[in-house]
């Protein structure tokens, strides 16, 4: 649609800098939310840095957008992953990645649907996790990844009536991206081995999930609401091998 803006988390880098750059080129105004600003530009690019741990700023520079401009997408791609096999994990982690994970996007849907519902459209993706199905070392991560679908069928059934739709992308292991190689070093025995396990024999990459999130942002999906789209290579659908 004509004059479209999308609020984009983690916009900086990976995952969510090929996000706004493909609803960039699909013609969308993007504002990037991140802890650091983008290191590349675009006439339509406007880049607000926040800590989106922090509810109390997150809220604030929400309600700035909101009344700057029409929101009509919002992609929650921001993430952390914190490992730790389960008697090392602390509670506050699982406190922590619900405030960023889930939170967040709780916060930035309020600041934005009064002018959503008026306008009866409205395109809310957020990014859950392969994870979400359980992965080992990752009791706050897949906890609250997990609980981003159940939170986002519900608001798909709530918001529905008002022409607004609310899916999930559910990536798996995505290579190029910092938080994967803060765990997997690049070019390591360990990533060929991953590579080796899924069943498309590779590893994903950004533009794989952008081209998923632009499926669910697009008005062309509008009878598609509550769904959960995994882009991992056939992972979510099991490894073993009889």
């Amino acid at each position: 649609m004509s004059e479209a803006t999308a609020i984009v988390t983690g916009a900086s880098g990976g995952i969510g800098a090929a996000i706004a750059k493909a609803m960039l080129d699909r013609g969308h105004r993007v504002v990037s939310l991140a802890l650091d600003k983008p290191d590349w530009s675009h006439p339509c690019l406007e880049a607000r840095t926040v800590d989106l741990l922090d509810a109390k700023a997150t809220a604030e520079v929400a309600a700035e957008i909101a009344g700057q401009h029409d929101v009509t997408h919002i992609v929650h791609n921001a993430g952390v992953i914190r490992p730790n096999p389960v008697e090392a994990t602390p509670a506050s982690d699982i406190a922590a990645l619900a405030q960023l994970h889930l939170g967040t996007a709780l916060i930035l849907l309020d600041a934005s649907l009064p002018k959503m519902k008026q306008r009866r459209f409205g395109r809310v993706v957020l990014i859950s996790s392969r994870a979400a199905l359980g992965a080992t070392g990752r009791t706050a991560y897949s906890a609250t990844k997990a609980g981003i679908i159940g939170m986002g069928r519900t608001w798909a059934l709530e918001l529905a009536p008002f022409g607004i739709t609310v899916n999930m992308v559910a990536p798996g292991p995505i290579q190029g991206t910092q938080m994967f190689h803060e765990i997997v070093p690049a070019g390591s025995e360990r990533e060929a081995a991953l590579a080796a396990a899924i069943p498309m024999r590779r590893l994903g990459q950004p533009e794989d999930v952008a081209n998923a999130v632009l499926f669910f942002a697009g008005p062309e999906a509008s009878f598609v609401t509550g769904q959960v789209l995994y882009v991992c290579g056939g992972a979510s659908v099991g490894t073993l091998v009889i």
